[in-house]
């Protein structure tokens, strides 16, 4: 027989701390990282300025769409499971698993290489001293955050993205002066957008390119999905972090490659550089501030970077620790990992994670560098394999929330462009995963095709070892028999 304790234990729940401020900056800083910081000046000296902008601009608007039909999806089901829970309930229950654990995996993957990335950037200041210390220094630190509580995240996700998102300001404002000859000079005028092949650099083949790189870039926006579940007011909440995170995030990016067009020749060998994502000194922002009479531009950015480097790793634990516990809750992973403790933490949950985020790690520092490549080419795909699935979930869902006689005025958000914006999305993710390697496959390189794309069959073989070993009842579910039931609005959320 249960005791009291035990059976308290089991009925505790995720604790709904998470403000509208918290919302917004984790939709915000989960598209902010070292893809803006460094990745940006390898984009312009790819396709030039007119073919990078234009990439960033196409992707955006792709995020936009997809971020509309996840804000849908969960200010109607609000739960921590997002896409493993609306792939089960609107596709099936085996693409739902498949989707659950990708994402976990990528998660982890991803904390892994957050850990590395940490050593690298520390070595700035330290050269001295051995990387895995400060690997597990930070590792203690995010899982501290975690372990907390929901709200502790929160707060810590919070102050993370306020760094980033004012060294883009600043970036933005010094910018602006230099290129109308305020400060660093004269004005450099529209030179740098024609000089050479600019601004359309390599033809359509180097914007494609682009789109990949952008893609990346922009991965994270979707983790605010999960942070509905345990969102104050997620009916309220949600939409306006969708709507404005958008707009700030296109201000943030498209911004930024305007300004180093405008600055910075794609032919500057240092952009070049900055797409190795490892030296700071050759990042944009530090080669913009340092013309604004900025003499400590590298510093300030490689704290800025450390700062987006933590950001991503905290996100990444928290996610990937609430999709373990939403799907040992419903039943397609361990029970063990549904505990939670007396503050809403599934704490076994974020164990697991970060002990796979450790391993991730052991195998960089320890070994050749082999496995741990492997690791990041299974788990590189794993965010664009999440969007096509909440384009897919919500198409389906709002086809059966209709045919089964429920009025879209029902819901407390639509998305806006309804069918045309998931099917945009869908078409262009789908250009965007097979496109993403596509000089390899030309040449006929097959270990780089392989090691490019072995997330995608790895996720087609747990859809189908799934649907094997559960049979019919993990089929694709008739849009007649669609649980498109959602969560009974409080009076608080009205």
């Amino acid at each position: 027989m249960k005791t009291a304790a035990a059976s308290a234990r089991e009925n505790r729940e995720l604790k709904r701390g998470l403000k509208s401020r918290h919302l917004q900056m984790i939709a915000i800083g989960g598209a902010i990282g070292t893809g803006l910081f460094l990745g940006s000046g390898g984009t312009i000296s790819q396709a030039g300025p007119g073919g990078a902008l234009l990439a960033y601009a196409a992707i955006g608007v792709m995020v936009l769409f997809v971020m509309q039909s996840l804000g849908e999806m969960s200010t109607h089901l609000p739960v921590a499971g997002s896409f493993h829970t609306y792939g089960a309930k609107y596709v099936s229950r085996s693409f739902g698993f498949a989707m659950g654990w990708n994402y976990w995996f990528n998660w982890a993957i991803t904390l892994a290489a957050e850990l590395v990335a940490a050593g690298v950037i520390m070595s700035f200041w330290y050269p001295g001293v051995p990387s895995w210390i400060w690997a597990a220094s930070f590792l203690i630190l995010l899982g501290g955050l975690n372990f907390l509580s929901a709200k502790a995240f929160g707060e810590g996700e919070f102050w993370f993205a306020a760094i980033k998102v004012t060294a883009v300001l600043a970036f933005l404002v010094l910018g602006v002066l230099m290129i109308i000859g305020i400060i660093g000079g004269s004005s450099p005028g529209v030179e740098n957008w024609t000089t050479g092949q600019a601004p359309f650099v390599g033809g359509w083949m180097s914007v494609v390119s682009v789109f990949m790189i952008a893609g990346f870039s922009f991965q994270g926006t979707e983790l605010v999905g999960v942070t509905a579940g345990e969102s104050e007011n997620p009916r309220r909440d949600m939409p306006r972090a969708i709507r404005t995170v958008f707009w700030r995030i296109m201000l943030f990016y498209i911004g930024a490659i305007i300004i180093i067009g405008f600055l910075l020749p794609y032919t500057d060998p240092s952009l070049l550089a900055s797409a190795n994502n490892e030296d700071i000194t050759a990042s944009p922002f530090t080669l913009v501030f340092e013309r604004a009479g900025i003499a400590v531009a590298a510093g300030v950015m490689n704290a800025v970077i450390l700062t987006a480097i933590l950001s991503a790793g905290n996100s990444g634990l928290y996610a990937s620790t609430r999709m373990l516990y939403a799907m040992a809750k419903e039943g397609t992973a361990p029970r063990m990992f549904a505990r939670l403790n007396a503050r809403g933490v599934p704490v076994m949950a974020l164990l697991a994670t970060a002990v796979i985020g450790l391993f991730g790690f052991l195998t960089e520092i320890m070994g050749d560098g082999g496995a741990y490549t492997w690791l990041m080419n299974v788990s590189g795909l794993s965010g664009f394999i999440v969007w096509v699935g909440i384009a897919w979930c919500h198409f389906r869902f709002r086809r059966a929330y209709v045919r089964q006689g429920h009025s879209i005025d029902d819901l407390p958000y639509r998305a806006p462009l309804f069918p045309i914006g998931p099917v945009i999305a869908l078409i262009m993710l789908i250009v965007v995963i097979i496109g993403q390697n596509v000089q390899a496959i030309v040449n006929g390189q097959l270990l780089q095709v392989a090691s490019a794309y072995a997330g995608l069959p790895a996720f087609l073989l747990l859809w189908l070892i799934h649907r094997i070993l559960t049979g019919r009842a993990s089929g694709i579910v008739a849009l007649d028999e669609m649980d498109v039931a959602g969560l009974k609005i409080t009076d608080s959320e009205k």
